[in-house]
Formats: C-alpha cells, sequence, structure tokens
C-alpha cells in the first residue's frame, strides 16, 4: 500500500489528468459554434426569418441574412458572458475558494446544457441563455483548473497553457454533436447526456480539489482532498506572505507575519499599473479578430463556396478538426516561458525578474501570428483556409494561454481571479465591436469581410 507522501504523488497527478479531461470535453465548447449553427439550421432554428429574394438578374432565392444575423448575436452575447462575468466570478473564486466557483459553474453548464436539449425551432429564443450559461459554467471549469499548475513548481506555466489549449480543443464537442446528429442521435439526447456529465464534475470538486485555493509557492507539507494524514491549508493571506518572502530568498521556516503580508502589492496597484493596461490592450485587439472570425465562418464559408452544402460542411468540420490540436499547440508557448526554470539567474535577478523576461518573447510570437492569421482570413481563395484554420488554433493557444501565465506570473496569486476577471471582462467589451463588424460586413460590404480583417491587421501592426 502507498504511504501518505505516495498517495499525495498520486492525488496530484489524478488532480492534473482529470482537470486536463475536463476541460478538453467541456470547458471551451461555446467556441465550436459553427459546427452547431450547420446542425441548429437543418433543424430550422429561427428560419422564419428567411424571405424569398429577387436578385439583380430577376431570379429567385432564399435570403437568410437575418437568419445570420440571430446566431451571431447569439455568440456574441456568449463570448462577451464568458468574460465579462469572469470579473464577479473572480472576486467569489478569490474570496471564497475552488468549491463555491466550481458549483457555480457547474449548475450554470447544466442549465445551459438542458435549455439546448428542450429548445425547438419554435422555441429558438432560448439559446441565448443556455449559449451564455454554457459558456459561463465552462470558463470557471477553466479559472478553478489552471491553479493546478501551483502544484507542479517548475512547470507551472506549461501546465497553465496546457489547460488552456485543451479549452481551446474542447470547441470540438459541438463538431462531435454535429457527427452524432448526422449519424441520427438527435440532438436533444446529445445535450441530455452533457447536463447528466455533472456528476463527473461534482466527484471532481468534492474529492480531488481544495475547498479553498492551492498557494504558490507550494507550503511544505501541503496537502488536499481526501487523504490519510491531516490537510494543512493556508488562507489567501498566507499564500501571498510566503510568496512575498520567498520571492527575497528567505527560507521556508520564516513564520507567517503581517509584515510580510503587507508587502504584497494591492489590487489596484495591480490593476493601474502599465503591465496590466498594456497586456489588456493587446489581448483585446486580439480576441476581437478571433471572435470575429469564429462569429462569421459560416457565413464566409457560404460565400466562397456559392453556398455549396456538401463543401461548407466539409470545411466546417476541418476547422472544428483543427480545434483538436489546442491541446497540442498551447503546452510549447508554456516551455517557451518555463525555459529558464533549473538555470542560474543572473546576479541580482529575482525569479519574477526572470519569468517576465521570458514572457517577452511569447507574447511577440503570440502577436506575429495572429497578424499571419489575420492575412490568411482576408484571402478570398478558398483552399487557403485551411492554412486559415491552422494558424487561428495555434494563435488562439498562445494567445490564452500566455495571457493566464503571464497573470499568474506579473501579479500577485492572491489576486489572480480578480484581476484575470477585470481583464477578460475588459477585452470583453471590446468584443462586443463583433456584432456591428459583422452587420458591415452583411449590409454595406456584401457579405466581404476584406475591409474589417484588414483594418484589424493594421491596428495589431501598430
Amino acid at each position: 500500500m502507498l504511504g501518505c507522501e505516495g498517495e499525495a504523488v498520486v492525488r496530484r497527478w489524478l488532480t492534473l489528468v482529470t482537470g486536463l479531461l475536463e476541460c478538453l470535453c467541456f470547458a471551451g465548447a461555446v467556441f465550436g459554434w459553427a459546427s452547431l449553427v450547420f446542425v441548429l439550421k437543418t433543424e430550422g432554428y429561427f428560419s422564419y426569418l428567411c424571405v424569398n429574394t429577387t436578385g439583380v438578374n430577376g431570379t429567385q432565392f432564399l435570403d437568410c441574412s437575418a437568419q445570420d444575423e440571430q446566431f451571431s448575436l447569439i455568440f456574441t452575447i456568449a463570448s462577451f458572458m464568458n468574460n465579462f462575468l469572469l470579473l464577479p466570478n473572480g472576486f467569489l473564486f478569490d474570496r471564497f475558494g475552488t468549491m463555491v466557483a466550481r458549483l457555480l459553474g457547474i449548475s450554470m453548464y447544466t442549465s445551459g446544457a438542458l435549455f439546448v436539449a428542450f429548445s425547438s425551432s419554435a422555441l429558438s429564443v432560448l439559446l441565448f441563455p443556455a449559449l451564455s450559461c454554457i459558456s459561463v459554467g465552462g470558463i470557471m471549469f477553466l479559472v478553478t483548473n489552471m491553479q493546478i499548475g501551483n502544484l507542479f513548481g517548475s512547470a507551472r506555466s506549461t501546465i497553465i497553457t496546457l489547460y488552456n489549449g485543451a479549452f481551446d480543443s474542447s470547441s470540438a464537442l459541438f463538431l462531435i454533436i454535429k457527427l452524432l446528429f448526422e449519424a441520427g442521435i438527435s440532438l436533444r439526447a446529445s445535450f441530455l447526456f452533457l447536463a447528466a456529465c455533472c456528476i463527473i464534475h461534482l466527484v471532481r470538486t468534492f474529492l480531488l480539489l481544495p475547498r479553498t485555493h492551492i498557494p504558490y509557492p507550494l507550503p511544505e507539507g501541503y496537502t488536499y482532498g481526501i487523504n490519510c494524514g491531516q490537510t494543512k491549508t493556508f488562507s489567501p493571506e498566507q499564500t501571498a506572505a510566503i510568496a512575498s518572502v520567498q520571492s527575497e530568498d528567505v527560507t521556508e521556516e520564516t513564520p507567517f507575519s503581517k509584515e510580510s503580508a503587507e508587502k504584497v502589492a494591492t489590487f489596484w496597484e495591480c490593476f493601474l499599473s502599465k503591465f496590466f493596461l498594456w497586456h489588456l490592450v493587446w489581448l483585446s485587439v486580439m480576441q476581437l479578430r478571433h471572435y470575429l472570425f469564429i462569429g462569421t465562418l459560416n457565413p464566409m464559408l457560404q460565400r466562397l463556396t456559392q453556398g455549396e452544402p456538401s463543401l461548407v460542411s466539409t470545411y466546417t468540420n476541418a476547422f472544428a478538426v483543427t480545434q483538436l490540436c489546442g491541446v497540442l499547440c498551447a503546452p510549447w508557448n508554456g516551455l517557451i516561458m518555463d525555459r529558464h526554470k533549473g538555470k542560474p539567474r543572473a546576479p541580482g535577478m529575482s525569479e519574477k525578474e526572470a519569468d517576465l523576461r521570458a514572457s517577452v518573447l511569447s507574447l511577440t510570437l503570440t502577436a506575429l501570428q495572429c497578424v499571419l492569421f489575420s492575412i490568411c482570413a482576408s484571402t478570398p481563395f478558398l483552399p487557403l483556409q485551411y492554412l486559415t484554420f491552422i494558424l487561428q488554433v495555434l494563435n488562439r493557444s498562445f494567445l490564452y494561454g500566455g495571457n493566464a501565465a503571464f497573470i499568474s506570473i506579473a501579479f500577485p496569486p492572491c489576486h489572480f481571479g480578480k484581476l484575470y476577471g477585470m481583464l477578460m471582462a475588459l477585452s470583453a467589451v471590446v468584443a462586443l465591436l463583433q456584432y456591428p463588424c459583422f452587420t458591415l460586413v452583411k449590409g454595406v460590404l456584401g457579405g466581404d469581410p476584406l475591409y474589417v480583417s484588414g483594418v484589424t491587421v493594421i491596428r495589431m501592426t501598430r
């Protein structure tokens, strides 16, 4: 039988693996929206918005632009809620801990799945609360799982980016639902199964995650969950104090004191720092580009394929399959950020300074990827979109993984939930521009997103 130390090692790895599977199978499903739209159109959702129209040459055709706008609005609201509600949820996570945050996330995700399961073409409006609930619940899975990186010190950034990559790859869940639908499995059955999976999430919450938080740096003797010894937990204030004294090369035996806790920067000091504000601008512009691409993918494919259903389905499937690669792409960004671990630091350089230096290459590479992705997406050549899909998933994995890792490096752990939530909430406000951009593309630009994409590229290169 394993001793207490052996049980702790097994528990940590079990926590890591099950958390990865949770993010991979559930967390970011909403970003596979293009696959689900294909199913919803087949089922006749919002079909009453399609009207017969006479073309310039006198031919009759079915104009479904109003239906596309409605689907785009659903995704816009869901993606906005995904980020904006991270602000109150981040405060909730920092204040009340993992268990309370996860119970909220599980209830939201399950409610969203049930809304879709009991929706129909006559109740298409249920998609609005459904996708928003799935979106908010999924991001809470990611936030509560990212702290697992604290259990693996030197590989912390790699694990954080790995979880973000799994979050990106989970968008393929809607592709699986689409394939099952084409094989005869109803939309209702698929989403009832997703709702039933709340049992798995609850088991992880109570058995494999702490009630409060996983501190960083990890104190000696720290345990959590069901174990053979007494659990040793720490409050966020104690965690911050330990991080402060260890960053000054003080031994772990240094006792906790209020003086050490007072050295930690306040939330508002972090929020108003140049690191945070410039990072907010960096994230907002690139996130808007990705949301606009996902929200307009189906209409774009309709235009490039002249409405050929088989080609639209083929390219939609290709996009969804490439999303699976997010979990493979993201860890490379973490390895870039962790590459200095274990190496001797320059004289006078703290570990935090070394981490920040390592993040510069990551952030620069991410911006370059986004420019290349935008250029390909702006080119009206159908076969080139395969390359666009690859660059999009690569860049998205680097973007969100690097974002979370940077916040965990640059600021005190006790403010992670609040700062991460504030960053995502403010970037969500910028992301609301995707809907007027979509309306502009569908209306004035006649379905051609070239000019909107070109403006985004210019903004990213400045």
